[in-house]
C-alpha cells in the first residue's frame, strides 16, 4: 500500500503523536508512533527512487528514536510511580469511546477489572456497563473478573435486573461479575489489574444522550457528543501487585 494518500496518512499520524508527545499524553503519543511508523514502512517497501527512499528511511530512524525514547520515559515514570496522563473531553466533542480513550490500556495481562462509579443505576448507565464489559472481553483475552461498586436505586428494582442480565450473560465468556453496594461512595475509576488506574470524571456516563432513535452516534459511541470532563490516568505497582 503506497501513494501521496498514504504518506499524507503517515505524516498526518505522525504529526498528530507530536502534539499529544509535547502535551505530555505519552501513551496515546506511542500508539501514533506505532501507526504512523507501520504506514511509512509499507510505503519504503514499495519505493523505487533511491532518493525517496533514503528520505523515508531517515523519518522511520527518526520517529522509531522518538518512540524507543518515549517507552522508555513511560516505563521510567511507571516504575518512580510517578506516571500521570491527562484529558480533557470537550462539552460537544466526539471521538471518545471507551476504546479510543483507554482502549491501549486493555490487553492480556488483565485479568480483574474493578469499577468504581456511584451512577450505574438507571437503564442508559446500565447500558454504559454493558458496552464497557463489550470492550473488555474483545480486548482482554485472559480477563476473569469484573467487580463493580455503585450506588442503589432505591425508587426502582430494574437495575438489579438489569445488573443481574449483565451477569449472567458474562458467565457465557467465563468472566464473573461482582456487583457491591455503597451509599457514601463518590469517586469514580477503572482499575485494571494490569497496574493502569483511569479516573474519569463523569465516570461512565460521561456521553448525552442522542439527538434521536436513528442518528450517528446511537450505538458508535466515537460519533456520540460528549459532556465536558476530564479523564486522568495513572499506573500503580501496587495495583498489579496486589492481583498480579
Amino acid at each position: 500500500m503506497s501513494g501521496p494518500g498514504v504518506e499524507s496518512a503517515a505524516a498526518s499520524i505522525l504529526q498528530r503523536g507530536v502534539d499529544l508527545d509535547n502535551k505530555r499524553r505519552y501513551t496515546e503519543a506511542l500508539v501514533c508512533y506505532q501507526e504512523g511508523l507501520q504506514l511509512l514502512v509499507n510505503i519504503l517497501k514499495n519505493v523505487t527512487d533511491s532518493g525517496k527512499k533514503t528520505y523515508l528511511r531517515s523519518k522511520v530512524e527518526g520517529y522509531m528514536s522518538r518512540a524507543e525514547r518515549l517507552k522508555k520515559v513511560i516505563e521510567e515514570e511507571k516504575d518512580a510511580g510517578k506516571y500521570h496522563e491527562q484529558i480533557h473531553i470537550e462539552s460537544d466533542s466526539t471521538g471518545h469511546s471507551y476504546r479510543a480513550v483507554f482502549g491501549r490500556f486493555l490487553d492480556e495481562e488483565v485479568t480483574r477489572v474493578d469499577v468504581e462509579d456511584p451512577y450505574i443505576r438507571t437503564f442508559h448507565q446500565c447500558q454504559n456497563l454493558l458496552r464497557l464489559s463489550e470492550l473488555l472481553v474483545k480486548s482482554c483475552s485472559n480477563l476473569r473478573s469484573i467487580c463493580l461498586l455503585t450506588s442503589v436505586d432505591g425508587s426502582s428494582r430494574d437495575q438489579a435486573q438489569w445488573l443481574d442480565a449483565i451477569k449472567q450473560n458474562l458467565q457465557v465468556y467465563k468472566v464473573t461479575l461482582t456487583v457491591q453496594f455503597s451509599d457514601t461512595l463518590h469517586d469514580r475509576q477503572i482499575k485494571l489489574s494490569n497496574g493502569w488506574v483511569i479516573k474519569i470524571g463523569r465516570g461512565l456516563d460521561y456521553f448525552k444522550p442522542p439527538i434521536g432513535k436513528f442518528c450517528l452516534g446511537l450505538f458508535d459511541l466515537d460519533l456520540r457528543q460528549c459532556h465536558e470532563t476530564t479523564v486522568d490516568i495513572f499506573h500503580s505497582k501496587d495495583v498489579k501487585m496486589l492481583w498480579g
